[in-house]
């Protein structure tokens, strides 16, 4: 019997080198240690991602549905038109907005902060307990550096939380005057009326005067020649400022009746008259320009000149001693020992109890 010829892929392929075959699986399995690793990365940054965009969508979805609960309370459409409503409403509306940025600006820094936790535990589980030392260390050295960011934060919150400020608002910082555009954890952003973009940290914060909350008051000091006729001065320019409140234009803008508070000073070239008006917080500055065009004609129409005509913003003494109009508030003084109380005035001794016993005299107890 004849063996069939021979063939050379019939013949067994030689195997590989045993360095070969340890080089190969080697290089196999850290591949694979490698794919396995940024597939958990991956993950770990999507899913960041994913809560992230989440948590923006709640915030918000309440947010406007606070807005729009406000809106529809007020029977309004836009906000500006909440001018018009009762304060409470636009100032739920600016403090949900303020919360709902600073919110959006936390989540943020913790998600970014937990995924880079979780990749650097995924990369090396060693190195972040071996890293505990080394950030309690740091930590302790940047502590003291560290304190302003701190400062800051925290008194952003209170700011917020407190209601002191909202986007949209009118302020004083002391360091910058202006709108508040933009709210965060750590800066406060305020446009002046040059345009101006301030960045004021929040710890630096030490005062803030809101010209946005509550109402506001139209000051206008009129001056007329000396020998004016003071009452009929009053009277006309009363007039003219009842005319403005009347007028339904005006009408929503002003809060109280106007006031004439009278003689404020007099000099040799003119004696000057006070007159205010107690409007809406954010409609100050038109009201007061068309109050002073009122009162410039009212003078013009009885004859006499006018030497002058300016707004004034009283402060310190003044302003605190004019916080409710003409009539400051009065208070009770402290009692001084040795010094008999005067029965008269605002120093009177407050009437006893009419239901207390009286205490018996000499002459009943004989």
């Amino acid at each position: 019997m004849l063996n069939p010829p021979f063939d050379s892929s019939d013949a067994p392929a030689d195997p590989l080198p045993p360095e070969v075959d340890t080089v190969l699986t080697g290089f196999l399995a850290v591949l694979r240690d490698v794919g396995l690793t940024a597939l958990h990365v991956a993950i770990v940054i999507a899913a960041a991602l994913v809560i992230a965009f989440v948590l923006r969508i709640v915030i918000r979805r309440v947010v406007g549905r606070i807005v729009n609960g406000a809106k529809s309370k007020a029977n309004v459409e836009d906000t500006q038109a909440l001018e018009r409503s009762p304060l409470a409403d636009m100032r739920l509306i600016q403090r949900t907005r303020t919360l709902g940025s600073i919110l959006q600006n936390i989540i943020n820094v913790v998600i970014v902060v937990i995924a880079l936790l979780l990749i650097v535990l995924i990369l090396s589980p060693g190195l972040l307990s071996s890293l505990t030392l080394l950030t309690a260390a740091v930590g302790a050295g940047l502590g003291f550096g560290a304190q302003n960011i701190v400062k800051d934060v925290l008194n952003g919150l209170f700011i917020v939380a407190e209601d002191q400020i909202g986007i949209g608002d009118v302020v004083d910082t002391g360091l910058a005057s202006g709108v508040v555009e933009h709210v965060s954890v750590r800066v406060t952003q305020v446009r002046d009326v040059n345009g101006t973009l301030w960045y004021v940290r929040n710890g630096e914060i030490l005062r803030i005067g809101n010209m946005s909350q509550g109402w506001a008051r139209a000051i206008i000091d009129l001056g007329v020649p000396v020998d004016a006729d003071v009452p009929e001065v009053e009277k006309s320019l009363l007039a003219a400022a009842d005319g403005l409140s009347k007028e339904p234009r005006w009408r929503t803008r002003i809060i109280e009746r106007p006031e004439v508070w009278g003689l404020e000073s007099v000099s040799g070239e003119a004696i000057v008259i006070r007159v205010v008006l107690k409007t809406r917080a954010n409609a100050k500055d038109d009201v007061a320009r068309e109050l002073r065009m009122r009162l410039k004609n009212a003078v013009e129409d009885m004859g006499l000149a006018l030497p002058s005509l300016e707004s004034v913003v009283p402060t310190g003494p003044e302003g605190a001693r004019r916080v409710r109009g003409a009539n400051p508030p009065t208070t009770r003084p402290n009692a001084v020992t040795g010094v008999p109380a005067v029965s008269r005035g605002i120093w009177r001794k407050k009437d006893p109890d009419p239901q207390s016993p009286k205490p018996e005299s000499p002459k009943d107890t004989e």
